[in-house]
């Protein structure tokens, strides 16, 4: 797995310190000499006040302990990257193991766990306060059937860097292709000049912040900025760096879009609806911002359709999608009844079983051209809930499997949505199923849409049978909102032009332009202008889409550092770019040849050393750092 952002680190590990000690079963005692002392200060037959009191004592020097490794201005001193955290982590649960045994109280942990956060100097007082409760049923409803020690729990949040990860999750499952013939993958024929093309367009990541406040503080001390209770600032109105996406960036988007001509045949929305405000966000928060943003495209594109996907923030908390085995107050119902009604807008009738069962749906958008959106949030590895059983949940991907099946037998074409792309960030089994389902029917599959980094980029998947033949591509939208955790991006859509409605359609992508607003202009003008940033074609000098040619690109650029730099500077929506070097070059390339979690078969001529190898885990564990 790899390892989280380390503000989110710490926010995890205070609320895992937080509820982790309800219901939940201590995992067996190992030695892990002053981790495990928390645990040793009391016995079955202490008292509880008198446990909890010793337990408290301990945590406190502990967390001193901790603090000395910190200077003043909230730092770690002269340690390598994440050793504080990962130290901090065995301490903390090895504490909160105590407090289990002595049958602390629920406000009494809570009481601790926040302090514990505020102690770490790595969130703001407020976040602590907000994020043990946003977390606590999810942890209490996991960790009442998952028990991990100290090392374990911390491997498996922190990575390797941190201890040998225990893997509590079943890799071995797969889904079963089934018993019908794969016929050789042949790409699709590129139509003749003048036939009709398509214009569809692909939002990701709008993460809509109704409490942004132009004028106010962009850079503070929370993870999201740009809101009135910071004080005044230099906050844009249309948006800023550091922060998600006022109403007049919405407003400004959609009604671009209600410019293009030809007009769009259609919207796919990749999800990422709610601000990056985790640490204080209730049910309703989710509710209100999906109806808000569906009534924006209600009111701005009226006479378009949207397709959506359902996206890692659409919960409260963050990543939580407990699937249909979790029932009562803790099941998704609340979410899943709100999708069926805002997306029900647009779907037919017969979609709403599988979304009110899990986040998903087959829709025929045109005539032989049919739209598959897929809930990867049942891959995603903070989705706690999958600790208890990841095996195929809600049995989509059986479900998915069947539905290419069938366009394969009607003779249809397929588009594929999803939030997470399934590789980095996407649990192994999950992935590699994924991955070995779409190979069987690449040759229905014309493209593969997805979101979720905020970065504007493609990935090629190649056959399970023949690895050298490429049979696919994932279209990774950027995103809407500027928000970026390694500084910002100027807020963009995509456009595609597709074969159009005529006999003997493709229903190929031949072309795709991302249109992007400078931020930077917009503070001066205050007037917002979307600009062509680049096509696909002409920048990289393509002769179609189709996956050979992208793979073609991605020869071309082990040699080519101009199509390097080009494609990296696009990937970031052209804000804040920076020179890719050698390691950059290498990542890059290997991230537009990885389609599988824990692969990097089609990176071997590439990854020549293991300081490659580790540069591209950190360009993948960086991709997921906006997310």
């Amino acid at each position: 797995m790899a390892s989280l952002p380390r503000t989110a680190t710490t926010l995890l590990i205070a609320c895992a310190v937080a509820i982790a000690f309800v219901n939940c079963r201590p995992a067996e005692r190992r030695d892990h000499s002053e981790v495990q002392a928390a645990g040793s200060v009391v016995s079955d037959d202490t008292p509880k006040a008198e446990g909890v009191e010793r337990v408290v004592q301990l945590g406190s020097t502990l967390l001193s302990r901790y603090a000395m490794l910190i200077d003043d201005s909230g730092r770690s001193m002269e340690l390598p990257d994440g050793v504080v955290s990962c130290t901090a982590c065995k301490l903390l649960i090895g504490t909160v193991q105590g407090l289990i045994q002595s049958n602390a109280s629920e406000d009494e942990i809570v009481k601790i766990a926040t302090e514990i956060c505020i102690g770490l100097k790595e969130a703001d007082d407020r976040v602590c306060h907000g994020v043990i409760p946003e977390f606590k049923d999810e942890f209490i409803g996991v960790l009442a059937d998952v028990a991990l020690d100290p090392k374990e729990f911390c491997g498996y949040l922190l990575g390797n860097s941190c201890a040998i990860p225990h893997n509590p999750y079943d890799e071995s499952w797969t889904v079963p292709i089934l018993n019908t013939t794969k016929p050789p993958y042949v790409p699709p024929a590129m139509p003749a000049v003048g036939s009709p093309t398509v214009v569809f367009a692909h939002l990701s990541d709008i993460h809509y912040d109704a409490k942004y406040a132009a004028g106010s503080l962009a850079k503070c001390t929370e993870p999201l900025c740009c809101r009135a209770w910071f004080g005044p600032g230099d906050a844009g109105a249309y948006g800023s760096f550091n922060c998600d996406s006022p109403l007049l960036l919405l407003e400004s988007v959609l009604q671009q879009l209600a410019k293009v001509t030809p007009p769009l045949k259609y919207v796919i929305f990749t999800g990422d609806v709610p601000a990056h405000n985790i640490w204080n966000q209730s049910r309703d928060d989710i509710i209100n911002s999906i109806a808000a943003v569906s009534n924006l495209f209600a009111k701005y594109l009226p006479n378009t359709k949207v397709y959506p996907a359902l996206g890692n923030h659409e919960s409260a908390p963050v990543n939580s999608f407990p699937p249909p085995y979790v029932t009562g107050h803790n099941s998704h119902k609340w979410l899943l009844d709100t999708l069926a009604t805002y997306w029900g807008k647009d779907l037919p009738s017969d979609t709403l079983d599988t979304i009110r069962l899990g986040g998903f749906y087959s829709v025929e958008a045109e005539p032989g051209l049919q739209i598959i959106s897929l809930n990867i949030n049942y891959c995603n590895p903070q989705n706690y809930w999958l600790l208890i059983n990841d095996t195929d949940p809600a049995g989509e991907l059986a479900w998915f499997r069947d539905q290419l099946q069938a366009a394969e037998n009607r003779g249809s074409k397929v588009y594929i949505l999803g939030h997470i792309p399934p590789r980095g960030g996407c649990l192994k089994a999950w992935s590699w199923a994924y991955h070995k389902i779409a190979s069987r029917y690449a040759n229905i599959i014309r493209g593969q849409f997805f979101g979720h980094y905020h970065s504007d980029e493609e990935a090629i998947s190649y056959d399970e049978e023949t690895p050298t033949q490429a049979t696919g591509v994932w279209y990774i939208g950027p995103s809407v909102t500027p928000y970026a955790g390694g500084g910002g991006l100027y807020p963009a859509y995509r456009l595609y032009e597709k074969d159009g409605e005529r006999a003997g359609t493709t229903h190929a992508i031949l072309d795709h332009s991302t249109h992007i607003l400078n931020l930077t202009e917009v503070a001066v003008t205050k007037e917002p202008v979307w600009r062509l940033e680049y096509s696909a074609k002409a920048a990289y000098g393509m002769k179609s889409l189709n996956p050979s040619e992208w793979d073609s690109l991605a020869t071309r650029m082990l040699t080519n550092d101009t199509l390097v730099q080009r494609y990296n500077a696009y990937r970031t929506h052209s804000a804040l770019v920076k020179t890719c070097d050698a390691g950059c070059r290498k990542s890059t390339i290997c991230g537009l040849k990885t389609t599988r979690a824990d692969d990097n078969s089609h990176c071997e001529t590439i990854l020549q050393s293991d300081e490659d190898v580790q540069h591209f885990q950190k360009w993948q564990d960086d991709s997921l750092k906006n997310c």
